[in-house]
């Protein structure tokens, strides 16, 4: 490249930034129009819409693993029996935190001592994709866990790098991943890889596989779908039924702020979660659990009907970031590639040059506002300075188309000016 390359980029970004935007495309939210679709379910119950199953849902008595209707829907969402599913407040986040909790105060069921309390003061370690989701290197290093690193692939997480981790280290005490279209680049597990991580043989007993399924069912069309796996029954057929803990909530399904987190597991395990929730709640709210039954269950074609009405409001939107990246970049890899995932709220882009940071600084500085560079690896270090989250969900399609032409052309400024002082 000549150092026209970088005057031309040079002059790109500065029009674009003279336009004095102001965009997000930072954060995993959904858009009014996704909130809009369950505005239903603020009415949902009447006045006289006091009891459910039985249960006067005003009062405590209820149990702490929800509602029967609330835990046979969303049995139904995870592909499991009711009775391995517990429903609890607005956020799955919130129940990872409390399994690991109990894990490291008490053991996990099959564990011969506390996770917190292992023996000659060694420190739990969990497995984490990269690149993957903040929030779980957060949970994970603020409860005390050291996190051991796989590469996440087209087809799930390096499962040869998780076999050899595991099989090396009882300290090792499981792995915490998005199964179905992975934050942040939408990739899925596939069944092979979703079989043999059921059956790994680990030197930790208790190895436990927490997945986080956040966007199970977040397909952007009818006909182009990954296929959840159901890691209950696949560690049951393995011969290890304790295995596995499977998360979700409807936090992008209905709303983020109200939403109902529920958790699967073998029925064993559902007990064993019952006994620490108990001590310390009388139970989650029936009211949110009863309305979400009732809106769900009215909702044309149910939970299946929303989220059909989801993926058509935001597959243009990921189609104008692949689009917009395309026109302007191409697709040769010279600046820039890019996931184009079939499901999620997530795509990961990776810059040719190590420039990661410099394109969110110019991006900023431009009006348009990105997940900082470094989010999706552990204390926001990228060690390559490549890696870039993109949330298209939230803005509108306008919005997207724009400020995607904006961060194309820090991309290319980013790129050029690395270029021009290698030379």
């Amino acid at each position: 490249m000549t150092s026209d390359a970088l005057t031309q980029a040079r002059a790109a970004y500065d029009d674009f930034k003279a336009r004095g935007l102001k965009l997000n495309m930072q954060r995993g939210q959904p858009s009014d129009a996704d909130f809009d679709l369950s505005n239903g379910l603020i009415t949902a119950l009447g006045e006289t819409d006091t009891h459910m199953d039985g249960l006067d849902l005003r009062n405590y008595p209820g149990g702490v693993a929800g509602l029967p209707s609330a835990r046979a829907l969303f049995a139904q969402y995870l592909d499991v029996k009711a009775e391995n599913v517990i429903v609890w407040n607005n956020s799955s986040l919130e129940l990872q935190g409390m399994v690991l909790t109990f894990a490291l105060l008490h053991g996990r069921r099959g564990s011969d001592q506390p996770w917190g309390r292992l023996s000659d003061g060694a420190k739990p370690k969990i497995i984490v994709t990269l690149p993957g989701y903040d929030r779980h290197f957060l949970l994970l290093q603020t409860l005390g866990f050291d996190l051991l690193t796989v590469d996440m692939q087209p087809d799930g997480p390096d499962i040869d790098a998780i076999e050899r981790l595991a099989a090396a280290d009882a300290t090792v005490k499981g792995v915490l991943f998005v199964p179905t279209y992975s934050n942040p680049g939408g990739e899925s597990i596939s069944a092979e890889k979703a079989r043999r991580l059921a059956a790994i043989q680990a030197m930790a007993p208790d190895f436990t596989i927490f997945a986080d399924d956040a966007y199970r069912v977040h397909h952007l069309s009818d006909d182009q779908q990954d296929t959840p796996v159901n890691f209950v029954a696949l560690s049951r057929d393995a011969g290890f039924p304790d295995r596995a803990f499977v998360f979700a909530s409807t936090s992008k399904v209905t709303f983020a702020s109200g939403g109902l987190g529920f958790v699967a597991s073998s029925e064993d395990n559902i007990r064993w979660l019952s006994k620490y929730l108990n001590a310390q709640s009388i139970g989650p709210n029936k009211i949110e659990q009863a309305r979400h039954v009732k809106f769900l269950q009215a909702y044309p074609d149910g939970l299946e009907g929303l989220m059909r009405d989801h993926g058509r409001l935001i597959a243009p939107k990921f189609k104008a970031v692949d689009e917009t990246l395309r026109t302007e970049l191409g697709d040769s890899g010279e600046y820039a590639t890019w996931t184009s995932p079939r499901g999620g709220y997530f795509i990961s882009l990776d810059t040719a040059a190590p420039v990661a940071d410099r394109v969110v600084e110019l991006a900023e500085a431009a009006g348009v506002s990105l997940t900082p560079a470094g989010a999706t690896y552990p204390a926001g270090q990228d060690p390559h300075n490549r890696n870039i989250r993109i949330a298209p969900t939230r803005p509108p399609l306008d919005e997207v188309y724009t400020a995607m032409q904006g961060v194309a052309a820090c991309i290319r400024l980013a790129t050029e000016e690395y270029r021009a002082a290698k030379r």
